[in-house]
């Protein structure tokens, strides 16, 4: 037969007194375990710790029996400053606590477990935190502190007896993992093994600072690995979680269903009375709370009813009852000592009826090895066991609530999850009955070139910003830029190559100035061909066929100028554009320039003397251009050495805000700076040949083309004027390299038809289409051309003299008078040979 224990303690009164001294002293206690000082010192200490918790005789349960088990609950929830414990917690506290007892008695009455063995308790109350478990816990180690009484002698001289407190070998609990972990520190010192039934902070997984120490609920590690699984099952990455303190953590699965509830437990407890349950010291504190009464013992701290109790109150009918979420838990915690005592019983005292000395001296290590080989069904069914780490194994029921296709709306078990996940997803309902596992994304997936940012603190959440400008989608949450030369493909996921373009010959920008250029070439070719055929002729000798010929090569480089600026560039291309941009140009104005200065020195000399001046002969004039060109040839030169030419792709020119539209621009390295300067030794030619188109404008109009020279710089430096603003305005333009290039062609061809037209058509025109005015005259001296043209310039001054705006003269003696020279009015000086 198995002895029935006795309570110890008083009914209805709450700890307190003293509490101020023991929690000083468990800060104390608490640092020198954490700072891990030898045994020694520490049992010192807790000698005398323990000594006090003996004289301030906590309010605790005591049973007894032949081995004693700890057992720490929350009783009592926390106090306020100052005051250790608050109001009692009726179900994480009794509830729990009676599971205990209930547990203990079932196994004394169990034949088969632990026979001619009673198992004993020692139950505290941890008040719900940490340092006040930590006092309470030291009454456990008390059996195992050796006592030095040598130096002890009772007033008459004997030594002392003292009563030796009982011997924990296990403790079931405690419930918060903060007391756990406090608890545990001190209990590993003395080797007593711990087994917890709410306690799932990781932490108390690392078996090398918590290796006494197990439990019969996973850690949390395991049920935020069952959720992780679920999700991924369900094809989800953004869930809400929720969670309230103390229910879901410590009630579980059992506030939605209690499908594994201990049936036999609630018989039980609900059967309790204050008559039947003193064992229990806070038995009568839960029956005022429970009830909402007042006892009339002393000490009743319920102050807020003046209802009486009666006594005959019953728990479930009178007040609601449910069976607390741990309750289980608990149960198997202590099943889960008494098999492993059942085992090391079986091993150390096979032959001894009872407790054996052998079992009773084996301490708490090997005890913890029994402990951690335990495997037996718990009160749900399910198996009770311990990995190496003390952790039970993860052992999740899924449920899902459902409201239709079904008679009692309520939780469904759905799957489990045990290491790996099983999940019947078919039989999974959602709103409206839907079938279908509806999605549940923070953020849907980005589009092809579109990166995450991501939302600060929300891993799952970003917004989707599109990779813009030139930039690619690098990775998931990067834009990079592409290279230099690349723009973004049409799904911004890469990059390629940015087009080359150039000016081609089937473009608009280049139709017109090819079209005017071939004109123009034809018009040179045609007037130079006429002057060759008409070499001696009067007007062609009288025109100064040597700078004639000078002036129309410059005029034909101009137009051919036109065909280089379209062309593909290459090195061959880009040298010959540096020689004859300006080439054509300085020709043509060195050989206009040369005339007219001559023509201003001849009538500024004739002025003064009739002696002729110096260097207006043919070679003079050819000596006098060419110097004036090498200076351009110079120029060139001098750029050849200091920056040879050679072609690049400018991709800034067309580097658009649309990347589509960007492209390369292939073409000589010529800046616009070195296209101006190239041509700005032409147009100071230009210019300086206009001011003397200028001085000479008050000589005769025929005489030696100075009129029509003049009208041809003038319109010219118009055509200039006009050129320099829109090439440097369209500088900053997308279209910059066609509307330059056309530009710069159309204004060179327009100088050089001037000049053509002006010059050489009314020639062209009277040698073939009046030849009977290409004659010879009679030859003068300089003085007599001076003379005449003196005197012409002065009767031009005379306006009724001039007829349609002409002037008359008399200077051509000896003419017949019937030839078609002597009926003309006027006379041309174009056949007086200087």
């Amino acid at each position: 037969m198995k002895a029935r224990g006795s309570a110890g303690g008083s009914a209805g009164q709450r700890p307190g007194g003293g509490t101020g001294t023991m929690v000083r002293l468990g800060r104390v206690l608490r640092l020198l375990t954490l700072l891990k000082l030898p045994c020694c010192l520490l049992e010192l200490l807790l000698s005398a710790v323990a000594q006090g918790q003996e004289m301030y005789a906590p309010h605790s349960i005591r049973l007894e029996g032949d081995i004693t088990l700890g057992g720490l609950f929350p009783v009592h929830a926390k106090g306020p400053p100052g005051v250790p414990c608050g109001d009692i917690k009726k179900e994480n506290g009794i509830h729990r606590l009676e599971a205990m007892l209930y547990a203990l008695d079932q196994i004394n009455s169990d034949p088969d477990l632990l026979p001619n063995v009673t198992l004993g308790a020692r139950i505290l109350d941890t008040c719900s935190r940490d340092t006040y478990a930590l006092e309470q816990s030291l009454t456990f180690v008390q059996a195992l502190i050796q006592k030095d009484t040598s130096d002890v002698r009772c007033t008459n001289g004997e030594p002392p007896v003292f009563v030796k407190p009982e011997k924990v070998v296990g403790v079931i609990g405690a419930s918060g993992s903060s007391v756990s972990i406090m608890v545990a520190n001190i209990l590993r010192l003395f080797q007593i093994p711990q087994i917890s039934y709410a306690s799932t902070a990781p932490e108390l997984s690392d078996d090398r600072r918590y290796d006494f120490f197990s439990r019969v609920v996973p850690p949390d590690s395991f049920q935020a690995q069952a959720m992780v699984d679920i999700v991924k099952a369900l094809g989800w990455n953004y869930v809400s979680t929720l969670a309230s303190e103390g229910n879901y953590g410590e009630k579980g699965v059992e506030s939605f269903m209690q499908i594994s509830r201990e049936a036999g437990f609630d018989t039980y407890f609900t059967s309790r009375t204050l008559e039947n349950n003193r064992r229990n010291v806070w038995f009568a504190e839960y029956w005022e709370e429970n009830f909402n009464c007042k006892l009339t013992i002393s000490g009743s701290k319920k102050e807020d009813t003046d209802r009486k109790c009666t006594g005959q109150e019953r728990i479930g009918k009178d007040s609601h009852y449910e069976q607390e979420g741990k309750v289980q838990f608990v149960i198997d915690a202590v099943y889960a000592m008494a098999h492993a005592l059942h085992h090391m019983n079986k091993d150390l005292c096979a032959d001894y009826p009872g407790v054996c000395p052998e079992m009773e001296h084996a301490g708490g290590k090997k005890l913890l090895k029994y402990i951690r080989s335990v495997n037996f069904n718990g009160s749900a069914g399910t198996p009770v066991m311990f990995n190496k780490n003390g952790d039970a194994p993860g052992r999740y029921d899924i449920f899902q609530y459902h409201t239709t296709n079904t008679s009692t709306p309520g939780y469904r078990l759905i799957g489990q999850w045990t290491d790996d996940l099983q999940l019947n997803i078919d039989e999974m309902q959602w709103g409206k009955g839907v079938r279908e596992v509806p999605s549940s994304v923070c953020s849907l997936p980005c589009k092809p070139g579109e990166r995450k940012k991501m939302v600060k603190g929300m891993p799952c959440c970003w917004h989707c910003e599109l990779c813009d400008g030139y930039q690619y989608q690098a990775d998931e949450v990067t834009c990079l830029l592409c290279s230099y030369s690349e723009r973004p493909n049409e799904n911004r996921t890469g990059c390629r190559s940015i087009p080359i373009v150039k000016l081609e010959w089937h473009s608009p920008w280049a139709v017109i100035p090819v079209f005017l250029a071939m004109l123009g070439i034809i018009a040179t070719i045609f007037v130079m061909a006429t002057f060759i055929r008409y070499n001696d002729t009067p007007i062609v000798r009288a025109s100064g066929r040597e700078l004639s010929y000078v002036l129309l090569t410059g005029i034909f480089l101009c137009y051919i100028i036109t065909f280089l600026m379209i062309a593909k560039p290459n090195v061959a291309v880009c040298s010959f554009r540096r020689i004859f941009l300006g080439l054509g140009m300085c020709i043509s104005y060195a050989a206009l320039l040369t005339k007219t200065n001559r023509i201003y020195r001849i009538f500024e000399q004739g002025k003064k003397s009739v002696t002729a001046p110096r260097l207006i002969s043919p070679t003079s004039q050819l000596a006098i251009t060419s110097s004036l060109i090498s200076v351009q040839l110079l120029g060139v030169f001098i750029w050849f050495a200091v920056d040879p030419p050679n072609i690049i792709i400018d991709y800034d020119e067309q580097k658009t805000m649309n990347p589509d539209q960007a492209r390369g621009v292939l073409k000589c390295d010529i800046t616009d700076l070195q296209i101006i300067c190239s041509l700005g030794y032409s147009i100071l030619l230009m210019v300086t040949c206009t001011v003397y188109a200028i001085k000479t404008r008050g000589v005769p109009e025929n005489f030696n083309e100075a009129k029509p020279i003049g009208f041809t710089m003038y319109t010219t430096c118009i055509v200039w004027l006009a050129f320099i603003p829109i090439f440097f305005g369209t500088a900053q333009s997308a279209e910059k390299l066609y509307i330059q290039t056309t530009t710069l062609t159309i204004s060179m061809n327009l100088s050089a038809s001037v000049a053509l037209g002006m010059l050489y058509m009314p020639k062209v025109y009277i040698i073939i289409f009046h030849p009977e005015l290409n004659v010879q005259k009679r030859k003068r001296s300089f003085k007599a051309v001076v003379t005449a043209a003196t005197m012409s310039s002065r009767l031009s001054h005379k306006p009724s003299d001039r007829p349609n705006g002409e002037a008359k003269t008399e200077l051509c003696e000896n003419v017949d008078p019937n030839s078609p020279a002597a009926k003309k009015k006027y006379v041309s000086y174009n056949n007086l040979v200087i």
